[in-house]
């Protein structure tokens, strides 16, 4: 019988679900203590080390804390790729992964792109990946998110050029242009904490997660705004959104002049993305 699996799930279960308990034990004993997923469904023991076993206690200790286990690995998946990720930045969803998809489906491969709001770099070093020919920028408002998606360029050898930039007062230059922008900004109300799990709550940055409740499509606004300076004739916008605000984004964006605008659902059925173009 597996004993450390055994206390590590006995450990979790007096914050976590049986499930999720299960969940994060396999985590802890296959990706972090580096036991076989083979012995591990055998339920064979792991052997640990003095320091294993001190590690071993941290994690739980953080887990209890419920730091999210993205944070406590530091890295996080997203489209088969891992990247680095703490807690000064968003852990990457697969609403997210979506997103990516379906830009990857419609746009040109030597198209110009501008990822805004880029927090850990997922979105923009993927499309770097996955279209070289691409000339990929990326805006942030936070030094410490920079840092982390910067790593993550250089390490999956990347070619994203990343700008220290505040969207909402940021004028661009009038040469600036681009084919495509995307962004996957703050978008939940303040209204929606009470709803939250402590995991998100009291660990991911709330500058990437929060708007006003009086003002919630703020920075989907002034994107679009910018959109229309940078983006080429015919350009498209990208939006992840509130699935609550889908018909309010898409309102918005054609009031401002977006020859179309239509919401696109994710896989779970809900309003996820809204594409405009130009």
């Amino acid at each position: 019988m597996n004993v450390t699996n055994s206390y590590i799930r006995n450990t979790l279960q007096e914050c976590y679900s049986m499930q999720e308990a299960a969940n994060l034990s396999r985590i802890i004993c296959c990706e972090i203590l580096g036991q076989s997923t083979i012995d591990y469904y055998l339920g064979k023991d792991i052997i640990l080390s003095p320091k294993e076993a001190k590690e071993l206690e941290s994690i739980l200790i953080r887990l209890c804390n419920f730091e999210p286990i993205q944070y406590v690995q530091g890295i996080a998946y997203f489209l088969g790729r891992k990247f680095q990720v703490a807690p000064g930045v968003l852990i990457p969803r697969p609403e997210t992964e979506e997103l990516v998809e379906i830009i990857l489906k419609e746009i040109s491969a030597n198209a110009r792109i501008l990822d805004i709001g880029t927090g850990s770099g997922c979105i923009s070093v993927s499309l770097s990946k996955e279209l070289p020919e691409a000339q990929v920028t990326a805006w942030d408002i936070s030094e410490e998110a920079l840092a982390v998606s910067r790593r993550n360029n250089e390490i999956l050898q990347a070619s994203v050029n990343f700008v220290l930039c505040d969207v909402l007062t940021y004028q661009p230059a009038f040469q600036e242009r681009y084919d495509v922008i995307v962004s996957n900004p703050p978008y939940v109300l303040e209204a929606e904490k009470q709803e939250m799990e402590r995991n998100v709550l009291d660990w991911e940055p709330s500058l990437a997660l929060f708007v006003p409740d009086a003002d919630p499509l703020r920075f989907y606004r002034r994107i679009a705004e910018l959109g229309l300076v940078m983006l080429e004739s015919c350009g498209k916008l990208y939006f992840e959104i509130n699935r609550v605000f889908g018909e309010a984004t898409v309102a918005m964006l054609l009031e401002l002049g977006y020859s179309s605008a239509h919401i696109q659902k994710d896989i779970s059925g809900n309003d996820r993305f809204v594409i405009a173009r130009r």
